[in-house]
């Protein structure tokens, strides 16, 4: 088979694959990016595989930098832009099942095709525009199949990422596992325990912001994985609550709104505590637990001047979509209305700082001038007070008056 039409990304990258030819070597696209170019779909990054070794490589071009020699990979830099070059090679045991106890560079494409993990994966693509389809990934694309490449027990036990790799693709391709894959999976699921939270991370987050999040978390909980992920052991009741709850055509639009929501379906009281066990970012956390605290409020009564001023109207729109997904009434005017109507969206927006306060009235840091500039922050977002230095004097004097 041949591509018609070549992305201009494979097109911009081809006076690299032929100055390799040039020297003697063999060298082709590789992996997903050939396969998003036959679906149709945008195409992120090119990978070149070669039989050339890295040091032949290096040789080559004149800049290159030594980003992952010891597994074949050297990044090649050209006007045009930067591309990871990788020799061909056969890995021997995996000793910590993700990584590789040594790498064996060869001359035979086929031989580095055969550790690829799945079958959509293992396309090559030369500077002609022939596929190269050493697995029959072609027939799996057109049947919408997720199929390992070889045996897919040994696949899986030499990399155990590639189990949550594949949940995500079957979300992002939305192609359903083959059953022996699949029995794989739900086998060496126990060895997910052994990678690193952070890159389970990256893969589930993908799965939750793809089109369709629904097949992958099917094949998650249909697997039973989840039971060795963070936080998630014994977890099927509320994961498939999380799954029944929203629209068959909802679809996260940012990774916070995804995780806030897991959150609220598995009954998380301390969501902090359940997002630094997935390794994840404090501003990360914080967004995501003002979401939570976004979707309980709005269970208890609709938007205020101060939820959207405290909030934003950014989040407060990402908790409508969801509610709006799960059939409940929705508040997108109100908030829009009383985001307009807002004198100020920060409290540094206010004319008096603290130090003001502290000059007008004699007063030293502590509690007290803390109630004082909550209270005019409150009183202007409120309406009551307006936000210009004359007003806030008089409300403080008549406050401190009180106190």
């Amino acid at each position: 088979m041949r591509l018609h039409n070549l992305p201009s990304e494979f097109q911009e990258a081809l006076p690299i694959l032929e100055k390799i030819k040039q020297a003697g070597f063999e060298a082709y696209f590789v992996g997903g990016s050939v396969r998003d170019a036959i679906l149709g779909r945008p195409i992120h990054d090119v990978d070149i595989a070669s039989s050339s070794y890295p040091e032949e490589t290096k040789a080559i071009f004149p800049r290159t930098i030594d980003v992952g020699i010891e597994h074949g990979t050297v990044l090649v830099l050209e006007d045009h832009g930067e591309y990871e070059i990788t020799t061909f090679r056969t890995e021997d045991v995996y000793v910590d099942y993700r990584r590789p106890s040594q790498v064996a560079f060869v001359r035979s494409l086929e031989e580095d095709l055969k550790r690829r993990d799945f079958t959509v994966n293992a396309f090559a693509l030369d500077e002609e525009a022939r596929i190269i389809d050493k697995f029959d990934g072609l027939r799996d694309l057109e049947t919408k199949t997720l199929r390992a490449v070889g045996t897919a027990t040994e696949r899986f036990n030499e990399d155990a990422l590639r189990i949550m790799r594949g949940f995500r693709f079957a979300a992002s391709l939305e192609f359903s596992i083959e059953e022996a894959t699949f029995e794989a999976m739900k086998e060496t699921a126990p060895l997910l325990e052994k990678i690193s939270v952070e890159r389970i991370f990256i893969e589930f987050d993908k799965l939750l912001l793809a089109k369709g999040w629904r097949r992958g978390m099917e094949a998650l909980i249909a697997s039973k994985a989840y039971d060795y992920l963070p936080d998630l052991k014994r977890k099927e009741e509320q994961l498939t609550a999380f799954l029944a709850s929203l629209t068959e055509d909802f679809v996260f639009q940012t990774s916070e709104q995804a995780w806030a929501m897991l959150i609220v379906y598995l009954e998380m009281k301390d969501a902090k505590s359940f997002l630094k066990h997935w390794k994840t970012s404090n501003d990360f956390q914080r967004t995501v637990i003002k979401l939570v605290e976004i979707y309980h409020l709005r269970k208890q009564h609709s938007v205020t001047k101060q939820t959207c001023y405290r909030y934003g109207k950014e989040l407060l729109y990402l908790v409508e979509e969801v509610r709006q997904a799960q059939g409940l009434a929705v508040e997108y005017g109100l908030i829009d209305a009383i985001d307009e109507a807002l004198t100020i969206h920060d409290k540094h927006e206010i004319v008096v700082k603290g130090g003001d306060v502290m000059a007008a009235f004699q007063l030293k840091p502590g509690p007290l001038l803390g109630r004082l500039l909550n209270a005019v922050e409150a009183a202007i977002v409120e309406g009551d007070l307006v936000n210009e230095v004359a007003p806030i004097m008089a409300f403080l004097k008549e406050k401190i008056e009180n106190e």
